[in-house]
């Protein structure tokens, strides 16, 4: 049996208002707010590159659509609540931007002695990386989302990229982990694959 949704409003909150933000729609996209039963926030966002839907349910804050802008608000005012309000709001921008630009991470292949073969199984949403380290056995990362983040391998340079960030960053974060070599001196052994930039932001 489905569950039904509806459309909040601000006249619904049992309460008042004391603290708020606001995101602007860009005028590309389209978004809808829902809110199920158990009063958890539906969050879907449409837009060029496709679409993503998130989950949110903090007891206090309220979501709502007003004219062009996403209203998010909270019936307490203290540091907790702001840092909720303030998360939700870089949620749904970084919704809007994967959507309308995209999300990409870069991550660099690091070898001293034995290369390694990174291949991509998009459709299996697996990445294998061969001969790391001269192992026998292929070493796995898993693509978050498939359907809608994407591997791209050009020499040393691997990029993720798509339309969901948290998608896109723990794609790159299992790569990463999938070369992690245990019980040997970082400084020593240099073998595998890192993060170097997010979102054109650079990693020192």
């Amino acid at each position: 049996m489905a569950e039904a949704k509806f459309e909040p409003a601000k006249d619904a909150i049992p309460g008042v208002i004391v603290m708020e933000e606001r995101v602007k729609i860009k005028d590309d996209v389209e978004i809808e707010i829902s809110q199920r039963e158990d009063r958890r926030y539906e969050v879907t966002v449409k837009g060029p590159k496709g679409e993503v839907t998130k989950e949110f349910y903090y007891p206090d804050v309220y979501l709502w659509v007003e004219d062009d802008e996403v209203v998010i608000a909270a019936t307490r005012s203290n540091r907790r609540q702001k840092a909720i309000l303030g998360m939700i709001k870089a949620y749904i921008e970084n919704m809007q931007k994967g959507v309308t630009e995209g999300h990409e991470y870069k991550l660099k292949l690091v070898y001293s002695h034995f290369p390694p073969e990174v291949k991509v199984d998009q459709k299996e949403g697996k990445v294998y990386i061969e001969n790391f380290m001269g192992e026998n056995v292929p070493r796995v990362a898993e693509i978050v989302d498939p359907e809608n983040t994407e591997v791209i391998v050009q020499g040393q340079d691997i990029i993720v990229r798509g339309i969901d960030k948290e998608a896109v960053g723990q794609t790159a974060a299992n790569l990463e982990q999938a070369t992690y070599i245990k019980d040997r001196d970082p400084r020593v052994f240099q073998d595998g694959i890192y993060i170097v930039e997010k979102d054109g932001k650079k990693i020192v």
